[in-house]
């Protein structure tokens, strides 16, 4: 699939901020199988006193950009065009849960591939035993990882409800599983917890997902978002693959890859530092369209 994607992120604030320094990661990955980005360019309005484009640990591309001068909004634009291939689905030949460990001992390597920084806390991931004991709970003796991860799936979309508004960008992924409901970050946040309790790695994963309208509907423009699915380790002879759990599904061509880290923290479309006082409004719209041959 070839798609033409459109962001734009803009802030409003009620004081004009007299100095700003953020990080920007919103352009799609090219990657070794299954995704390429063809052209891509982000826009920044106002033009920064200092910009650095760079690719961080984990490959993602990401803008540094700052402000000295007063300003009382921001606009930040992306426009790519990425082409997506589909992957030959395997036999599940990934090791059995209580053998996964073994395998991740024998990956003698830190590079951002490596299992190792998947598999521990991260800054937004505590460990979390009731998280932990929900997962134990799903796990069946000899079942392999790649089914513990589709079993975690499938539980998450049949135990949760997708609320927008019930939590908040910060809210603790504890208070998440409590509440059994959120968004897709929420969602992805509980998975990767419960795969890590299991000493499964897992990763969070950034990207934008195609939406298609109902039947004899017309799509809204900027009614796309960015989304959130899981990486999993799957052992040494299958790698990574990922799973998109508010869908219930394996990701496919309608995921475009934007970011790869170990949570949030790690693939945060825009964070950085304000000097200012007052509020802000925030507003994001996002179209992936695919482009006809």
């Amino acid at each position: 699939m070839l798609y033409d994607i459109t962001m734009k992120i803009t802030y409003e604030y009620e004081v004009g901020a007299s100095g700003a320094r953020h990080v920007v990661r919103v352009l799609p990955l090219t990657l070794p199988k299954g995704q390429r980005l063809i052209a891509g360019t982000v826009s920044v309005d106002p033009q920064p006193e200092e910009r650095t484009d760079f690719v961080d640990f984990f490959g993602n591309a990401a803008s540094s950009i700052s402000f000295r001068n007063s300003h009382q909004e921001l606009e930040i634009r992306m426009q790519a065009r990425v082409q997506v291939e589909a992957q030959l689905p395997l036999a599940d030949i990934s090791p059995v849960v209580s053998e996964i460990t073994e395998e991740t001992f024998d990956c003698w390597t830190l590079e951002p591939e490596s299992p190792h920084h998947f598999l521990g806390v991260s800054p937004r991931l505590p460990y979390s035993a009731d998280i932990a004991k929900w997962a134990r709970s799903l796990i069946k003796p000899k079942m392999s990882v790649r089914e513990a991860a589709n079993k975690i799936c499938s539980a998450i979309h049949s135990q949760f409800t997708y609320v927008p508004g019930a939590t908040k960008v910060n809210t603790p992924v504890g208070e998440a599983f409590k509440l059994k409901k959120g968004v897709c970050q929420d969602f992805t946040h509980i998975m990767i917890v419960a795969l890590r309790s299991l000493d499964i790695p897992a990763g969070y994963v950034s990207g934008f997902l195609r939406t298609i309208p109902p039947a004899g509907k017309e799509r809204l423009e900027g009614a796309d978002a960015m989304h959130a699915w899981v990486r999993v380790w799957c052992g040494r002879t299958t790698g990574w693959m990922e799973w998109d759990p508010t869908n219930n599904m394996m990701a496919g061509t309608d995921h475009i890859r934007v970011a790869y880290g170990r949570d949030y923290s790690d693939v945060a479309p825009v964070i950085g530092i304000l000097k200012i006082y007052g509020g802000h409004t925030t507003d994001q719209a996002v179209d992936v369209i695919p482009v006809r041959a």
